[in-house]
């Protein structure tokens, strides 16, 4: 899944992509890289931010989605929290609800059980503005895993569809650097959810603090966490860097090939 922040404030390339044309050109990018998936947000969820308007963020993802649907029919996901977008996306073309919220925002359950597209559902405790202010899990992997699990039972409950629901356990929301290697080294636990996993982990300030980078400098510390959850389970990838992690995927999914047995 590559990644498309069309905000000027994203943590990781805030502002490099936020105009429609910018955007369309780094999606091309991603398709041509042999990205299998784009993930389109315009609300930047880095600790600390600001909630954009609604106007706002229709304004700096349906043209884009739109643009993209004419030239190619690759999934799009749209990452959003506001019921609105959610159905403005999926009628210009997106194909997959992303919600940091795991649709507790209201209304959204209800309208992405109306949609009837694949939703992802994550884990985050607190709000983007609070989430990393002061964590505190008495066991991070059982918390999160039930907080999903209730999750995919509300969302049923709401007329979702289970083989329409994936799961993210929200790395680097709302978690310190041990509770993030903690759910990393966990990570195939939560495939007895019996959902698809998706894992964001590309850039995130965990890397960081493990190597003491800056963001634009965390690509090997990025590679290495996609191919840990890769061999650990994890169906879908969120990353910036599509080719680079797309030859490390590759040597994992060679070793998963059956006829090397």
């Amino acid at each position: 899944m590559g990644v498309i922040n069309t905000t000027p404030d994203s943590f990781s390339d805030g502002g490099l992509y936020d105009t429609t044309e910018k955007a369309f050109r780094h999606a091309q990018q991603l398709i041509a890289d042999g990205a299998d998936m784009l993930d389109v947000g315009g609300e930047s969820t880095r600790p600390g931010s600001r909630n954009a308007g609604l106007d706002e963020e229709l304004e700096r993802t349906v043209p884009l989605i739109k643009a993209v649907r004419e030239v190619s029919d690759i999934p799009i996901s749209i990452d959003t929290s506001k019921p609105e977008v959610m159905r403005q996306a999926i009628g210009a073309g997106a194909t997959l609800i992303n919600s940091i919220w795991a649709l507790r925002q209201e209304n959204s359950i209800e309208v992405a059980a109306e949609l009837g597209v694949p939703v992802c559902l994550m884990h985050m405790q607190g709000t983007p503005g609070t989430m990393q202010k002061n964590p505190s899990y008495t066991n991070v992997v059982s918390e999160v895993m039930d907080f999903l699990q209730q999750r995919i039972d509300a969302a049923t409950k709401a007329g979702i569809r289970q083989e329409n629901i994936i799961v993210d356990p929200g790395f680097g929301f709302g978690k310190t650097l041990r509770h993030n290697l903690l759910l990393l080294k966990s990570l195939a636990k939560f495939k007895s959810l019996g959902v698809p996993l998706l894992v964001g982990l590309s850039r995130k300030s965990m890397i960081g603090t493990i190597l003491d980078k800056p963001v634009d400098q965390r690509l090997y510390g990025s590679i290495s966490t996609a191919v840990i959850a890769a061999m650990l389970g994890a169906d879908i990838i969120r990353v910036h860097d599509v080719p680079q992690t797309i030859d490390a995927i590759a040597v994992v999914n060679a070793l998963n090939e059956p006829e090397v047995w």
